[in-house]
Parts: C-alpha cells; sequence; structure tokens
C-alpha cells in the first residue's frame, strides 16, 4: 500500500503537500516541510522580544506559577480577559510544588470546597467525602497550566526571576510596589561570578507574589520588604496544622502593602501562620481570592501608564 501523506486524526492541506512536498507517513517515508536555522531563530526573536516590550507595561504582574499563582492567573483571566496578565516564573518548569503530593507521592488531596474548582477547569477525582483526591499531582497542574497559557491576555515568562521590587512615592505620599525588577535566572544566580549583569523591569498597577514559603527563592516578596523597610518584621511559618493553616491563608489573602498581594505559602511567612503540608485547597482558594482583591484594587484605581494616580470615588 502506497503511503499517504496524512494520518487519521490530521489531515494536512493540499495546498501545503504541494508546496513543501511534506508527507507523514510511518513506514520509513516521513519527510519535513524545509527550514532554514535562521528562521527558527527569527521566529523565537520576534515574538519572545515583542512580548517584552508590549509586556513592559501590565495590568497585572502574577510572581510565581506555583498551584496558588496559576489558580489566580486562571480565576483572573476568565472574569477580566480585558486585563494584561503577566507571569513571571523563575523555574524552566511551571508549576511550583505541585507537581508531586506529600513526600514525593503522586496523588493530591483537596478540601472541599475547593473541589469545586476541580470541576470547573475540568479534573476527574475520587469523593473521599471531607475532601477529593486527584490520581496524580501533575494531572491537577497540567490542566490548570494548559488552560491558563492558553488564555490570550496571559503571558509567562518562565526561567525568569523577580530580583527586586520597584517601590514609587504614590499620590498619597505612600511608598507603593508599583512593579517588579526582572532578570534571566541563570543571570541572577551568577550575579557572584560576573561583573555587573543589571536587570530589565515590568511597570504593573498591581502586583501579586506567589513565591511560595522560605527556600531558595521562596517568600522573596515577603523578604524584600522587610528589607525595603516597609514590613518591621517576616511572621515566620509556623508547625504544621492543617485545620488552623488552610482557612488562615485563604482568609488573610490580601494587599499587604500597597500595590502588592501575597497570596498561597509565601503569606505564611509574612504573618506567621501554620502550614499546611501535603493539602491543596488553600492554594485554589488563596489564588482565587488574590484574583478578587486584584480586581477591587483596579476598580478603585485611576491608572495612568501602569501606574495608579488617583483613588477613584466609591
Amino acid at each position: 500500500m502506497a503511503p499517504v501523506a496524512t494520518s487519521e486524526k490530521y489531515a494536512a492541506p493540499a495546498s501545503d503537500v504541494q508546496k513543501y512536498n511534506i508527507l507523514e507517513d510511518y513506514q520509513g517515508g516521513y519527510r519535513f516541510a524545509p527550514i532554514e536555522e535562521a528562521q527558527v531563530s527569527r521566529a523565537m526573536i520576534k515574538r519572545y522580544f515583542n512580548t517584552m516590550y508590549e509586556r513592559a507595561v501590565s495590568d497585572v504582574v502574577i510572581v510565581g506559577a506555583g498551584s496558588a499563582g496559576l489558580s489566580c492567573a486562571y480565576h483572573l483571566a476568565t472574569t477580566r480577559p480585558e486585563l494584561k496578565i503577566t507571569i513571571i516564573e523563575a523555574s524552566v518548569a511551571p508549576g511550583g510544588g505541585a507537581w508531586l503530593g506529600g513526600q514525593l507521592m503522586t496523588p493530591m488531596v483537596i478540601r472541599k470546597p475547593a473541589d469545586r474548582f476541580l470541576r470547573e477547569i475540568g479534573v476527574k477525582y475520587e469523593d473521599e467525602g471531607a475532601f477529593v483526591v486527584v490520581k496524580h499531582a501533575a494531572l491537577f497542574t497540567s490542566t490548570l497550566l494548559s488552560k491558563v497559557l492558553a488564555m490570550p491576555n496571559v503571558v509567562l515568562m518562565n526561567a525568569t526571576a523577580v530580583e527586586d521590587l520597584i517601590i514609587h512615592t504614590d499620590f498619597e505620599d505612600k511608598q507603593r510596589v508599583a512593579g517588579v525588577v526582572t532578570n534571566w535566572t541563570l543571570v541572577a544566580l551568577n550575579h557572584d561570578t560576573q561583573s555587573c549583569m543589571d536587570p530589565n523591569t515590568i511597570t504593573a498597577p498591581v502586583i501579586i507574589s506567589a513565591t511560595g514559603h522560605d527556600g531558595p527563592m521562596g517568600a522573596f516578596s515577603a523578604k524584600r520588604l522587610v528589607s525595603a523597610g516597609l514590613l518591621k518584621e517576616l511572621g515566620n511559618m509556623r508547625g504544621l496544622d492543617m485545620n488552623r493553616a488552610e482557612p488562615a491563608i485563604v482568609n488573610g489573602t490580601r494587599e499587604v502593602a500597597p500595590g502588592l498581594i501575597l497570596t498561597g505559602m509565601e503569606l505564611s511567612e509574612h504573618d506567621g501562620s501554620n502550614r499546611m503540608g501535603p493539602t491543596f485547597g488553600a492554594m485554589i482558594g488563596s489564588g482565587i481570592k488574590a484574583a478578587h482583591e486584584a480586581i477591587r484594587i483596579l476598580d478603585n484605581s485611576d491608572i495612568v501608564g501602569g501606574k495608579v494616580v488617583n483613588r477613584l470615588s466609591a
């Protein structure tokens, strides 16, 4: 039987078959369309740096693409599709600690009522009464990540670190977080080995920080508030207590300094609340609440050029 130019699932347009001499044949005759190496480089460079140019002023910047940051991005992007939402993630692979459950085991436990979010994004689970179990944490994370990235108003810049916060004196003569200072993560990790490698900046009226609890790059914004003199000291995360921890994180999600919302486990370092360990409902709930807080700030602010210049009357 002669090889064909299509598969059962995909039929290449006849014009492409004729123009590029392509053939989808898994019997040894597979042919790709021709390409020049420079075309690959230019295709990436043009899109990446056009995105950097366009997102130099964003509506909302989310620092950290873990379970809280991604849940926040999903709710914010679906609720307010006109907003330019830019996610900055230091790791090459977004998802934070939500690729596995506890102690490197794969199932993910989510306490009710956060299971509603699973139904919203289409993740199946087993119902255990007061909580549900997703068969593999990666199913939740990959599903959420794919939905977030498919949204036209969301941009993710991974392998990119936030090195500092932009802090301005605002219209009320208060110190306001007005953006983030960024660099490629591999550059940020090598400031001690090379001469000066200056960063870039993104201006935004709302910054949502979801960098997690203390770690190599965890609790970054909370710690920077202390070193910048906007917070006296960290509360430091307390010991594990699931029943105290999860509601404390969700209910405490808020604007901790003008222009800066903390969400997820970073808030535990700021407030001194308990850790909850391998149960993820609070990350979903906190991310959604952070989105609500961002909308409240945006709706009550007069914003010009990515900066809050006045407060709108109620």
